[in-house]
């Protein structure tokens, strides 16, 4: 089972013309993404399989096509991926790292099979729990990617949203990885990826989301942080990562999410942003890309259908901007 294949054709529809999301046709692009297997660039993306998974399950989801990948091969999949230490790999046989493993709970928790690792004689959930807590610096309260050290808010976000979805955070020093990420923070209101680093949007997602898990949006000035998100926005409607780079679709997610946990969503225009996207779509294969005209990929497809369940696109199921899953599946979780 997978989902990253090479690009498909250009993506983009005719500016004028009525716009609006082709789901069927986005459903088969993402089903025809395992079935590209004499392609090289399936085996160049290999490092990103099971991420692939997420991203192509998740708009699934969105767009109530559950059962549009078989769910028993998707678990056996997800499951051949994890490693003796808990942990989960890219593909069977790739070292394990927090970022596949965090895709790993997502998809499992998605398709409620967290109970899988238990009955396959994987040490359940409390394995994972493990492999995600020795990866905390209990100094500082940030997390490493796998074993060889590197360290990123990503990682720490991570490690919180994995840990909260399997009901494990005690297993970590909650408080440390919160002043942490204060730390990361900038005059501007942003974060970056570690103390002193430029702000960016997509890191300011994984720091917002860790202290919206942790409880602790009230460490934010939500309106110096906001006003530097809503500056994103570009004519076109479509939203950038920082200063002077260009709009893409993947920061509809990460900076329109930022903006929903700090309540001002509405600081930017989401009618000018859902028309950017939906621009971004290829309207006869299927797929979104980075923005119009270029070639559509998983990725964007993923994070260019949160962005529009996000701001409430007709049709589609809700999207919980802090763990980036349906709300409905993040609800059923998170009650337990």
């Amino acid at each position: 089972m997978s989902l990253v294949s090479g690009p498909g054709r250009g993506g983009g529809t005719e500016e004028g013309s009525p716009l609006e999301l082709c789901v069927e046709k986005h459903v088969e692009y993402i089903k025809s993404l395992d079935t590209r297997r004499d392609e090289i660039e399936y085996w160049y993306t290999e490092h990103l399989r099971l991420n692939g998974v997420y991203w192509g399950l998740t708009p699934l989801h969105l767009m109530n096509r559950p059962d549009a990948l078989p769910r028993d091969e998707t678990i056996d999949f997800v499951l051949a991926c994890q490693h003796e230490n808990g942990g989960f790999g890219a593909a069977p046989g790739h070292d394990a790292h927090m970022l596949y493993t965090v895709s790993a709970v997502q998809i499992l928790v998605m398709l409620d099979a967290v109970d899988e690792l238990e009955k396959r004689n994987r040490g359940g959930k409390e394995r994972v729990g493990a492999f995600i807590a020795a990866l905390q610096d209990r100094e500082t309260g940030v997390f490493k990617g796998d074993e060889w050290g590197e360290t990123d808010t990503r990682f720490l976000y991570g490690a919180l949203l994995a840990l909260s979805l399997l009901g494990l955070l005690h297993l970590i020093d909650l408080d440390k990885a919160v002043a942490y990420v204060k730390q990361c923070e900038n005059l501007d209101g942003g974060f970056g990826v570690r103390p002193g680093a430029e702000s960016h949007s997509g890191q300011v997602l994984t720091c917002v989301g860790a202290l919206a898990i942790a409880g602790r949006l009230d460490l934010i000035d939500k309106d110096r942080l906001g006003a530097w998100l809503s500056e994103r926005q570009r004519e076109n409607g479509g939203l950038n990562g920082r200063p002077e780079k260009a709009e893409d679709v993947c920061y509809s997610w990460w900076v329109a999410a930022s903006l929903a946990m700090i309540g001002r969503l509405h600081w930017i225009d989401r009618a000018k942003l859902t028309t950017f996207i939906l621009r971004c779509q290829d309207p006869e294969r299927g797929g979104l890309a980075d923005r119009p005209g270029d070639m559509v990929d998983v990725f964007h497809t993923h994070f260019g259908i949160a962005g529009l369940s996000l701001l409430g696109y007709p049709g589609l199921q809700e999207i919980d901007p802090v763990y980036c899953l349906p709300r409905q599946v993040t609800a059923r979780v998170l009650q337990r």
